[in-house]
C-alpha cells in the first residue's frame, strides 16, 4: 500500500457491522484486551442503539473496514458505579473524552495503522472542540502504548501505578500534526 494513495476514515458502528465486530472480538488478539466477545458486542449494541453515550466507529481504510475506534465521555463516568472502581477518573476534568481502538484482521498489525488512525481521530475531536483527550491501554499492550506514543500520547505522571491494569495517557501535543499517512509502510 502507498501511504500517498491511503485514505482512512470513520463510519458510525451501525447493526450491519455486528457480524464483522464479532468476527473481531473473537480473535486471539483482541480477545487478549478486549474480553469475552458477546460481552463487548453487548457494550457496542448499548452505544449503537443510544442506551450507551460512547460513540462507536468503525476505522475504514481505502474503503476496507480494518479496526474499531470509540469515543467515550469522562464526565459521564464520574458516577459512584465507574468511581468506586475507577477513583482516578475523578482526577480529570469531567469534559475529557477517552478513546479505545483497536485493529480488527492481525494482518493489519504492526503497519501503522493504528497510530494513524488514532492521529486522524485526535483530530477529528480537537475539531469538535474536545481538549483534553485520554487513552487508557493496559501497560503490558506494549505494540499499543509504542503506537499511542507515536500518536503524541504521554502517560499521565500523577497517575501512574494508581490505575490498576490501566496505562493513563493524555494527548498531550495539540499542536502537533500528525499526518497519518506517514506511519503507513510505503
Amino acid at each position: 500500500m502507498k501511504a500517498e494513495s491511503a485514505t482512512l476514515r470513520f463510519e458510525p458502528v451501525a447493526e450491519r457491522h455486528f457480524p464483522l465486530l464479532r468476527r473481531w472480538l473473537e480473535m486471539p488478539h483482541m480477545r487478549e484486551w478486549w474480553g469475552e466477545p458477546e460481552k463487548e458486542l453487548g457494550h457496542i449494541r448499548e452505544m449503537v442503539a443510544g442506551r450507551d453515550t460512547t460513540l462507536p466507529f468503525l476505522i475504514v481504510l481505502d474503503e476496507e473496514p480494518v479496526g474499531y475506534i470509540q469515543c467515550w465521555f469522562i464526565g459521564h463516568h464520574q458516577n459512584t458505579e465507574w468511581v468506586d472502581d475507577n477513583p482516578w477518573l475523578t482526577e480529570l476534568p469531567a469534559e475529557t473524552v477517552g478513546v479505545d481502538l483497536s485493529i480488527g484482521d492481525p494482518e493489519k498489525l504492526s503497519k501503522g495503522i493504528g497510530t494513524a488512525a488514532l492521529g486522524a481521530f485526535v483530530r477529528k475531536l480537537l475539531d469538535e472542540g474536545h481538549t483534553t483527550i485520554i487513552i487508557d491501554p493496559d501497560p503490558r499492550n506494549t505494540r499499543a502504548v509504542r503506537a499511542y506514543m507515536k500518536a503524541g500520547f504521554r502517560p499521565i505522571p500523577h497517575l501512574e501505578g494508581r490505575t490498576g491494569d490501566s496505562l493513563i495517557m493524555q494527548y498531550q501535543t495539540p499542536a502537533h500534526e500528525i499526518q497519518y499517512d506517514q506511519f503507513f509502510a510505503a
